[in-house]
């Protein structure tokens, strides 16, 4: 039985912000489902930690509560005392200029605080923060409040994606909750959208939120190309590892085999052969691969291998902005509650591009670095993610792990080559040749 977490009203009255929305309750509801995806566990459950990339569910809960303690309360709330001293040290991820950290690798040996604790910290936070948005807040710390409520929105989805892996290194393969992952359906053939060559214009506009690294707006020469209509699927993919996908080192990136070998990759992440048979550990316990799904969990060396087999190319992300950028922000996503990709026909979704948003994250070829003009905010927060322009690849869409409101098509996630336990998939793309150019304009 699940450790009890007991979701506060944190009801308060402030001004409407502009654009009709109350951002104490918008603060609330992101507080509220943070605790909400926790729920259904143990303290033991929040505690544990199964690899090195990911965090327990329990420093989770305390470092976006950090966030606020050390961003917002600290500085803008006259008298405010902290929770406890050593908590600066403990919650602090990456913050350099913040002071001392705890080791990433050791999250999962923190014991003390228990969870109650922690729990009792967030509502410590959760109280004094009503009380800062029922004043008059400056703009500065408004901007700040924003960037802590999609801060934890990130977490909310790395709850999901490091529960799952270490849920899944148990024996046991327990469900994070019963039941059967929504409906599947039969998904048409992959058909190509053609894009003409010209100048576009990639990055955030307008007046709503956005991460600095998504500015400046700036413009790119695309030469003509077509981009698939939808992501890869599980059928598709195994098709290339019936076709010794795995086996073929002419497909491969120098660095991916060696990871592959290494690592002894046969099939994505999670994927397991049971009596001639692939299942796959998914939230809901062991499941059937459904062929007609996107293929996730796979790296950007995997996708890169199928995309060379498939004798296609992954889309650069000034290509994947510029097919999603007229398209509705409308998906498969944490909302949802299905926690799995779905295949496209059982939403019942039409046009040319399907799943563009939600279901999948999807690597792209573009290495994460700054867009031109690019200038870091000043102070700690300027840490948020300029320093980790280097050895990344950038990824575009959102996943069934991805709050919909936290999604845009200017949206840059950044994972390393290597990395599998996010709900990474493929879209393809491939170039036009001179003839078919013409045509496309």
């Amino acid at each position: 039985m699940g450790t009890e977490l007991r979701t506060s009203s944190r009801r308060t009255e402030a001004a409407t912000q502009p654009g009709g929305f109350s951002l104490p309750l918008r603060f609330d509801q992101t507080r509220s489902q943070t605790e909400r995806l926790a729920q259904p566990l143990s303290a033991e459950d929040c505690a544990l930690q199964s690899m090195p990339d990911a965090s327990p569910v329990k420093w989770h809960l305390a470092h976006t509560t950090w966030f606020f303690e050390t961003f917002v309360l600290e500085p803008s709330f006259p008298g405010y005392r902290l929770f406890h001293p050593l908590f600066r040290m403990l919650f602090n991820s990456y913050y350099f200029a913040v002071g001392p950290r705890h080791p990433r690798p050791e999250r999962g040996l923190l014991s003390r605080p228990p969870l109650a604790e922690v729990l009792a910290y967030r509502a410590h936070v959760d109280r004094h923060m009503a009380q800062l948005l029922a004043s008059a807040v400056p703009p500065a710390v408004l901007e700040l409040i924003e960037l802590g409520m999609h801060h934890e929105q990130q977490h909310q989805e790395l709850i999901i994606t490091d529960l799952k892996h270490l849920l899944s290194r148990n024996p046991l393969r327990p469900a994070y909750r019963a039941g059967r992952i929504g409906p599947s359906a039969s998904a048409a053939p992959i058909a190509w959208i053609s894009q003409p060559d010209g100048i576009r214009q990639i990055g955030h506009s307008g007046d709503g939120f956005c991460f600095d690294n998504e500015q400046p707006r700036h413009r790119v020469f695309l030469d003509a190309f077509e981009i698939a209509s939808r992501p890869v699927n599980n059928g598709e993919y195994l098709d290339f590892i019936a076709d010794g996908g795995y086996r073929r080192p002419e497909l491969w990136l120098a660095e991916g085999w060696d990871a592959k070998t290494a690592q002894a990759w046969d099939a994505p992440g999670y994927w397991e052969l049971c009596d001639g048979n692939w299942q796959s550990y998914t939230l809901n316990g062991m499941q059937p691969v459904d062929s007609r799904s996107p293929v996730c969990h796979v790296s950007y060396f995997e996708a890169d291998a199928y995309a060379r087999w498939a004798q296609a190319r992954l889309p650069t992300e000034a290509e994947w902005e510029t097919l999603a950028a007229p398209l509705p922000l409308a998906g498969n996503f944490l909302e949802s509650g299905h926690l799995h990709p779905l295949s496209p026909g059982a939403r019942g979704q039409g046009g040319p591009a399907l799943q563009v948003y939600g279901d999948v994250w999807e690597w792209t070829r573009s290495s994460y670095e700054a867009y031109p003009g690019y200038r870091p905010a000043a102070g700690a927060v300027g840490e948020y993610n300029g320093k980790f322009m280097s050895n990344q690849y950038v990824l575009r869409g959102g996943s069934c792990a991805t709050p919909g409101s936290h999604i845009r098509a200017s949206y840059r996630n950044f994972f390393p080559a290597g990395a599998r336990w996010q709900f990474s998939g493929i879209r393809l793309a491939r170039d036009i040749g001179p003839l078919r150019r013409e045509a496309a304009k």
